[in-house]
C-alpha cells in the first residue's frame, strides 16, 4: 500500500514509522524537512496529568503514555540511536496559597483516579530539589510523568523510518483531493497514493476549502535552550509561569509562551526576558546558565484543544493527524497507532471517539 504523510513534525515522523513497519510503502512531505515546525519548539515533556484540562485529552494522553516505553525502544532500535528518555516525575511547584490550592485540587482528582503522586511542604520539595527557590510553599510530585528529547526523538524517527524504507520528498503541498485515490498537488508536481494522511499542524488551513481553514489555529510557543556545566535538577520542574526540563548533560528546556499572534515564528526580547525572570524564580541556579538560544513554535490548536485524528469525512482515502496544539510529543505514539490501525487494517479504535474530524467538517 503506497502512503503519503504531508508533514515532518513529529506527529508525521511517528505516523510514517509506524505505517512503514506494518509494511506500507510511506513517502514524507513537507518543504522544510523535518523538525522544524512546532516541534522544533517543544520542551518534550511528557505529562498527561498536568495537560491534560479536559477529561477527554486526559484520557487520550494517558492512553499514549502506556505506549512510549515500547514506542521509543521500536525507534532506537530501527534507528541504531539513543534517544534521551527519562520518565523520573514531575514536581509542580507553588510559590503562594493560591497556587497552593490549585496543586491540591490536582492531587484530590489524582487520588480519586488511582495515580501515584505526593504532596509535599517547601522544605521536603528543596530536598528533593537542591536547585529550587527556598520561596516555594507546596510541591506535587507525578513520579509516572517524564521527558523526551524533541530533536533526538525526530531524528530517531527519521533514520528509523528511512530503514523501513520512507522517503523524504522537500516541497510544499498545496491542494488535496480525492478521485478514487489520494491527489496531492505540491509545487514539485502531482503525488497519488492509497492514503494519505494530513499532519501539517498549524498549516492545515492552506490544504483545505474556506469553510475549513480555520479549524486548527497557529499559537506561538517561545522556548529557551541554556546550559550549565551539571544537571540542575531530577525531574522536570513546573511553576505558574514556566516549566524547566533538565537534561542529563546539563542542558536546560525552559518554556514556553502562549501567543496568538498568527503565522509569526520570531522570538521576542519580551518573551525570552519573561521566560528567564521566570525560571530564575524557580530556580536562582538558572542565573548563572549559559544563553543558547531562543527557538518559537506555532502550535496547532482546535477550538476545543483536541486533536483531529481520523478519516475524511468528505475524501475517503485521506486522513487527518492534526491540531495536537501542546501535546505533539506526548500523543504522537497513540495517534500513529491509531492511524495506522485505520489506514491499513481499517479498524476504529475507540479512542477516536473523542477526536473524530468530522466534528469540524473535516
Amino acid at each position: 500500500m503506497k502512503i503519503t504523510v504531508v508533514g515532518a513534525g513529529v506527529v508525521g515522523c511517528a505516523v510514517a514509522h509506524e505505517l512503514a513497519s506494518r509494511g506500507a510503502q510511506v513517502q514524507i512531505v513537507d518543504p522544510r524537512g523535518a523538525g522544524h515546525g512546532a516541534t522544533g519548539a517543544s520542551a518534550g515533556i511528557l505529562a498527561p496529568h498536568i495537560e491534560g484540562h479536559s477529561q477527554a485529552l486526559l484520557r487520550l494522553g494517558v492512553c499514549s503514555m502506556a505506549l512510549w516505553d515500547d514506542f521509543l525502544r521500536r525507534v532506537q532500535a530501527d534507528a541504531g540511536q539513543h534517544v534521551e528518555y527519562e520518565r523520573s516525575g514531575t514536581l509542580q511547584v507553588a510559590f503562594n496559597a493560591a497556587e497552593a490550592a490549585v496543586l491540591i485540587e490536582t492531587a484530590h482528582r489524582l487520588e480519586a483516579a488511582g495515580v501515584a503522586h505526593s504532596v509535599v511542604d517547601g522544605r521536603e520539595a528543596m530536598r528533593l530539589e537542591p536547585s529550587l527557590t527556598d520561596r516555594v510553599t507546596t510541591a506535587l510530585l507525578v513520579p509516572s510523568h517524564g521527558y523526551v528529547g524533541p530533536a533526538p526523538l525526530v531524528e530517531g524517527l527519521i533514520k528509523a523510518g528511512g530503514r523501513r524504507g520512507v522517503s523524504m520528498v522537500t516541497a510544499r503541498a498545496r491542494r488535496v483531493e480525492d478521485r478514487g485515490e489520494a491527489v496531492l498537488t505540491t509545487d514539485d508536481g502531482v503525488i497519488r497514493s492509497d492514503a494519505l494522511v494530513i499532519a501539517t499542524g498549524s498549516w492545515t488551513g492552506s490544504l483545505l476549502d474556506t469553510s475549513c481553514a480555520n479549524v486548527v489555529k497557529p499559537i506561538r510557543g517561545q522556548l529557551l535552550h541554556l546550559s550549565l556545566e551539571s544537571r540542575v535538577a531530577a525531574r522536570v520542574v513546573w511553576g505558574a509561569d514556566c516549566y524547566v526540563v533538565p537534561w542529563a548533560d546539563g542542558t536546560v528546556l525552559v518554556g514556553a509562551t502562549v501567543e496568538d499572534v498568527g503565522f509569526d515564528e520570531t522570538t521576542t526580547a519580551e518573551g525570552i526576558r519573561g521566560l528567564l525572570s521566570a525560571a530564575i524564580d524557580v530556580m536562582p541556579a538558572l542565573g548563572q546558565a549559559r544563553f543558547r538560544e531562543a527557538r518559537a513554535g506555532l502550535r496547532p490548536k482546535t477550538s476545543d484543544e483536541l486533536p483531529a485524528i481520523g478519516r475524511s469525512s468528505t475524501m475517503p482515502h485521506v486522513f487527518y493527524a492534526v491540531g495536537h496544539y501542546r501535546n505533539g510529543v506526548l500523543l504522537a505514539p497513540i495517534t500513529a497507532a491509531l492511524i495506522a490501525d485505520l489506514v491499513l487494517d481499517g479498524r476504529e479504535r475507540s479512542e477516536l471517539s473523542d477526536v473524530r474530524p468530522d466534528r469540524f467538517g473535516l
